[in-house]
């Protein structure tokens, strides 16, 4: 059942562009979309997350740096993801976006968290290949230089906020709400400021926002956390793949988006080069193996420190955050459920 689960999850996540793009068409403005979008989100995961206690006893600094990373890295991230969804087609911002797993493992190695290996340069290279000739033209044709910007600056904010994230310790539940009443938040203030949000669009539009909420952000989110506790999260994160080849489909079938043959084959090298950096090699398999059977072994302490790597490793996904590669997270996982923590991240 946690492959099924992480393959849903993946469905919803790659289904938010399709909703975003039917949201447009039923009036349904940029502005009006991220304040819907995590209101409705932010409170669902919010009374879910109280319910099972997620919150109880957190830490000021932990509940301020949830918040944190809403109001500006995530905020950022949706706002520019979803203009750019505004200017051109959901295949190509799904495309372009799914880079960031590269971006994040080359962050990682600038700021010398993780070490270069030839693996992670041949993924770098092949993304690079890969994004250039998704950029190429956009799939109905023209090429919209801004949009396709758009895009990549979400890549880029989303690249960032994960590498932020990962010095977060607190649990994944807890986190994603925090982070989507956060987004809330930015986008509330943001309305005010210009006047207020225009939420007079066709009720199909509330429709298409209430799936873009509830299917393909809390739905997602929750489907995730339950397959990545049954599967992992090496295994988890290579199932994920799914989410751009849905978003590819769906906008094919709903809108009759079809990508030219370059760019499959630029879609094809961006994909590879995730899995690349996401396949677990034989010493991190080992190592996570490792982890667990001490684990196992270990006392209560132990166990709760090896939640607290899970949960780190969830960062990526929530709120559709996502993960590192599978290699980091083995070793991550490994190094906190062995020994304490040098810091809240360790």
């Amino acid at each position: 059942m946690g492959a099924l689960f992480c393959l849903l999850s993946a469905a919803g996540f790659g289904a938010m562009a399709v909703f975003g793009k039917l949201s447009y068409d039923a009036g349904v403005s940029v502005d009006a979309l991220l304040l819907v979008r995590f209101g409705l989100a932010g409170a669902v995961l919010l009374a879910i997350a109280l319910a099972r206690g997620a919150l109880r006893n957190l830490p000021r600094t932990a509940v301020l740096a949830g918040l944190g990373m809403g109001v500006f890295g995530y905020a950022a991230q949706a706002g520019l993801y979803f203009s750019a969804l505004a200017r051109i087609d959901a295949s190509l911002v799904a495309l372009i976006l799914y880079v960031y797993p590269v971006l994040v493992m080359a962050g990682a190695v600038v700021l010398r968290r993780e070490r270069a290996s030839r693996r992670r340069v041949w993924a770098l290279g092949l993304a690079l290949v890969g994004i250039g000739l998704v950029l190429s033209g956009a799939a109905t044709g023209r090429f919209d230089m801004v949009g396709a910007l758009l895009a990549l600056g979400a890549a880029i904010v989303y690249t960032g906020y994960i590498l932020v994230g990962d010095r977060v310790d607190i649990s994944p539940l807890a986190l994603a709400a925090l982070v989507c009443t956060g987004a809330f938040g930015t986008f509330l203030l943001t309305g005010l400021v210009r006047g207020g949000t225009d939420l007079g669009f066709a009720p199909a539009g509330w429709l298409w926002l209430g799936a873009l909420a509830l299917v393909s952000t809390v739905a997602a989110i929750l489907l995730f956390f339950a397959g990545m506790a049954r599967v992992g999260p090496s295994v988890a994160s290579i199932l994920s793949i799914l989410e751009p080849v849905v978003t590819v489909i769906a906008a094919a079938v709903v809108f009759g988006e079809v990508l030219t043959p370059i760019q499959w084959l630029g879609g094809a090298l961006v994909l590879s080069a995730v899995l690349i950096v996401q396949w677990p090699s034989r010493s991190s398999a080992q190592a996570g193996r490792a982890a667990s059977a001490q684990a196992g072994r270990g006392s209560s302490a132990q166990a709760g420190r090896q939640t607290g790597a899970a949960a780190r490793s969830a960062l990526a996904r929530v709120a559709a955050l996502r993960f590192f590669g599978a290699e980091d997270q083995a070793e991550t996982h490994s190094a906190c459920a062995c020994s304490e923590p040098k810091s809240p991240a360790a």
